[in-house]
């Protein structure tokens, strides 16, 4: 299934595989970029998270194919380049004849002026090839960023095409209704997307995932928020975030009674607060936060990943996308944030194709947290 989506995207030129996690969406997007490279010889970059370069360069090893790590413009060799998204402006996207975006959920936010850097430095680069699992995580009108990354069609022209302004919830766009089969097909024009093999007719063997357990932990609180005379449940978005500092203690407690010293773990956390109580708490977890240097985030992460750290605390915005942990098969949530795609996300750094173990996700939270 892997060769027929290549071949598929080398054909258009432009395209977008929207794989789920574990599908392979780094050899598929190496053996597209070797075949552009071969085609036009000249050089191919790759943007990518943060660690995920040297996993992709490792991978490439395993295809015979040579990926270069970059830091910059002068790094850059007639080939395939690969960099952190957080250096694109160290780079010239004339001199790429190809990009491909790893993690291309990168473009949802239509507002973003990253999201708008991105489009506009690869607006006239011949060949385009966007990845992600998860391209459309709050609603499928981001795929029209997708599209306009593309150069399929700019997202103005797809809402107006396509769809209606939904005049009883204001901003918010819906499907006309003569044109949902239209904007169905004109989509899978330009992109794929699987959850398994079988979905375009291949065999799954291999890609069967283990069992996934989640596991709910609800502390009774029984105190007042600050401010607060009587106990009751965290409504806005300032009160949850009060709450969670307010309960640090009583979650590190509960997860001191669920980890075994023997496994592996990871820790996903949303404040700063949270993740350095954990780390100074409880032995053996190492810290990734954002704050640290890049080459400190990148060793700590493949060292995890190496099996040289034994247990993480870290950000879903830092570790949660394009990592592949099938190292470790424990999970425990510090809490829940309001993002699906970073919960999703963060749960399928494990729970993936490869995992030889049922994943276990705890997910830790208080009666007064509010019912995210």
């Amino acid at each position: 299934f892997q060769s027929a989506i290549v071949k598929w995207a080398c054909k258009r030129g432009r395209a977008a595989i929207f794989a789920d996690c574990g599908l392979g969406k780094s050899p598929m997007q190496l053996e597209w970029s070797r075949l552009v490279h071969e085609h036009t010889n000249q050089p191919i970059l790759i943007l990518a998270p943060l660690a995920v370069s040297k996993q992709t360069q490792r991978e490439g090893l395993k295809f015979n194919i040579n990926v270069q790590i970059c830091e910059s413009q002068d790094d850059v060799i007639n080939g395939i380049n690969i960099t952190n998204y957080e250096k694109l402006h160290k780079f010239d996207p004339g001199s790429f004849v190809g990009i491909v975006l790893d993690e291309s959920s990168i473009l949802k936010s239509y507002t973003g002026k990253f999201r708008n850097f991105i489009i506009e430095s690869f607006q006239k680069t011949p060949y385009k090839l966007a990845c992600t699992a998860t391209p459309a995580p709050n609603d499928f009108v981001e795929l029209g960023n997708h599209a306009e990354f593309l150069n399929t069609m700019s997202r103005s022209e797809m809402l107006s095409l396509f769809f209606i302004n939904d005049t009883a919830n204001v901003g918010t766009w819906r499907l006309k209704g003569h044109g949902e089969d239209k904007f169905w097909k004109w989509l899978c024009s330009w992109s794929v997307m699987l959850s398994k093999p079988s979905e375009l007719g291949f065999e799954d063997n291999g890609f069967i995932l283990p069992e996934l357990n989640i596991i709910e932990h609800v502390i009774e609180f029984g105190k007042p928020l600050e401010g607060c005379l009587f106990p009751q449940k965290a409504e806005t978005l300032n009160e949850r975030r009060q709450a969670r500092r307010e309960s640090i203690d009583e979650k590190i407690d509960m997860i001191k009674s669920i980890i075994t010293p023997d496994e592996k773990w990871i820790v996903w956390c949303d404040l700063n607060n949270e993740s350095e109580a954990i780390a100074n708490s409880i032995e053996n977890f190492t810290e990734v936060t954002g704050s640290q240097d890049d080459k400190i985030k990148e060793d700590r992460l493949l060292g995890f990943a190496t099996g040289n750290i034994h247990a993480l605390v870290t950000k879903s915005k830092i570790a949660g996308f394009g990592l592949n942990l099938q190292c470790c098969h424990n999970v425990i949530f510090f809490g829940l944030s309001d993002s699906y795609e970073s919960f999703y996300q963060a749960i399928r750094r494990c729970w993936r194709f490869g995992q030889k173990h049922p994943v276990n996700c705890h997910i830790i939270t208080t009666d007064i947290e509010g019912n995210v």
